[in-house]
């Protein structure tokens, strides 16, 4: 996989049970998790402390505290690398234009408003299936052309609930 530290680093990482090989280099470290999200580590007879500060699995970024400082990491395992290289990626060239219900259920909530200017994240609508509440966010930057449902509305999975233009 590539991480890429900061938007500036590059490093090669390989990680095969205990062992991890950076650009090409076997490292050895001493690791002690301490909780779910903070490790320790000896790297090079150095001591360091890990946390992890916030994660987002679905753009596959994290930041991490190391000793106190700050680092914002990205990424790309080998299937994001293999469809960069074939010019597939999901950078933000791609436009999406219908927001689809990831699941059947039951619109509690319209958030968004038609003709409303819309970033990437910003909240759209309420769902709730399997008794939980799921904010359904914009997949992209855009202008909300038309909502397709109103709320009370029960939906099937992938059914069109907001057009973006």
């Amino acid at each position: 996989m590539k991480v890429k530290v900061d938007g500036q680093e590059d490093f090669d990482v390989e990680v095969i049970g205990e062992k991890i090989t950076v650009n090409g280099k076997e490292i050895a470290i001493d690791r002690r998790e301490l909780s779910k999200d903070h490790s320790h580590i000896i790297f090079n007879h150095r001591s360091y402390t890990i946390a992890i500060v916030a994660a987002d699995k679905t753009q596959k970024t994290c930041q991490i505290k190391v000793n106190g400082n700050l680092y914002d990491l990205k990424i790309e395992d080998r299937y994001d690398v293999l469809l960069k290289q074939l010019g597939m990626d999901t950078g933000s060239n791609n436009i999406i234009k219908e927001v689809k219900a990831p699941m059947p259920g039951l619109v509690l909530s319209i958030i968004a408003e038609e003709g409303a200017e819309i970033d990437k994240g910003d909240s759209l609508l309420v769902l709730e299936a399997m008794k939980m509440e799921n904010i359904i966010k914009s997949p992209s930057k855009g202008t909300v052309r038309k909502i397709t449902v109103h709320q009370g509305d029960k939906v099937e999975k992938n059914q069109i609930l907001i057009e973006l233009a």
